[in-house]
């Protein structure tokens, strides 16, 4: 497969990524696999896709066009985008489909929660707080009680009950640092600190965060994603680390990424094998915890990938650096 022409700046050359992934694919750290090869839709020019968001009845695909405000709805089938503007000032972040089948954005510019109608595509805002401005609204999570839980890099999260409108802000612990966040099948929630350097757990009724430390120290956890057992998986930014955490022992588990990695993207599918995004080789790598070992399912690059998501036999991430979004087949 031909290596994509366009990088995201500050990214490696294709010579540099020929020569690395060659190495470690000899070295056998990276496994590459026979899949079919993988899907790229264009999305309008500048709109730097952040977090995509599939919908699980294989319908439209969600994307936050974070630069020119929108939100992005592509029809896989035809490869048609529609934008919807979500406002004068917004720089959407994180998306999510909802227990409602409508799209929930985190958006960092207007300093508010985004509900966009799937038919209507009606736009509904919920600002935070005034103590709360500013709060660099990153991502977002339902949890079973059908409230969106979210975080604030600026040293936040909270919650909103989108049925009364009730929001609650929290201050983090440690500060700035709040990024991922996700909810296991149990129906627990978990954040991760990108510049705390750990991940919490919050008590659902309080709002209380307790913080969990993982073992290596300072390694930047960003994303958050739980299997089905509810086994945290958490891309460590700093170390080029993706780690397990299991609450029913409290135990952690660790492993290096292949090369000099920047782990930044993490998402776990039906079948518990982990998708994370390389920065330091700009690919997507996926993660078998059976034979603990990584394997490289696109053989291009994938520019500046955010954030992966997926549905039932479908991968996909948004390239931000390349203004695509991928597809990939996860059998």
């Amino acid at each position: 497969m031909a290596f994509q022409k366009r990088f995201l700046k500050g990214a490696i050359g294709t010579a540099v990524f020929v020569a690395l992934l060659t190495a470690l694919l000899s070295a056998g750290q990276i496994v590459p696999v026979a899949w079919a090869d993988s899907t790229r839709f264009d999305v309008p020019a500048g709109s730097h896709p952040h977090d995509v968001a599939p919908a699980p009845d294989g319908g439209p695909v969600y994307f936050t066009a974070q630069r020119s405000g929108h939100l992005g709805i592509l029809d896989p089938a035809t490869g048609r985008v529609d934008l919807v503007s979500l406002g004068p000032g917004s720089a959407p972040h994180g998306v999510i489909v909802g227990p409602d089948a409508a799209a929930w954005v985190t958006d960092g510019g207007l300093n508010a929660i985004v509900r966009v109608d799937p038919s209507s595509r009606q736009v509904r805002r919920w600002p935070l707080p005034a103590d709360a401005s500013d709060a660099n609204l990153n991502t977002a999570t339902f949890d079973r009680r059908g409230r969106l839980w979210f975080t604030g890099q600026a040293g936040y999260y909270g919650r909103l009950d989108p049925g009364t409108g009730d929001m609650r802000v929290w201050r983090a612990p440690r500060g700035s640092g709040p990024y991922g966040i996700c909810t296991t099948p149990a129906g627990e929630v978990y954040f991760a600190s990108l510049a705390g350097s750990f991940i919490a757990r919050v008590d659902l009724d309080s709002g209380m965060a307790m913080v969990i430390e993982p073992p290596t120290r300072k390694q930047g956890a960003r994303r958050v994603w739980s299997d089905s057992r509810g086994r945290i998986w958490v891309s460590f930014w700093n170390t080029g680390q993706v780690a397990a955490y299991d609450p029913s022992s409290s135990s952690w588990r660790e492993w290096r990424l292949p090369g000099t990695a920047r782990a930044y993207a993490v998402w776990v599918d039906s079948s518990d094998r982990v998708w994370l995004s390389d920065w330091s080789t700009n690919s997507i790598v996926r993660f078998d915890p059976v034979s603990e070992r990584f394997e490289n399912p696109d053989g291009s690059t994938a520019a500046g990938v955010r954030q992966i998501m997926g549905r039932a036999g479908e991968v996909w991430a948004a390239e931000s650096g390349s203004d695509r979004l991928v597809r990939l087949p996860d059998p």
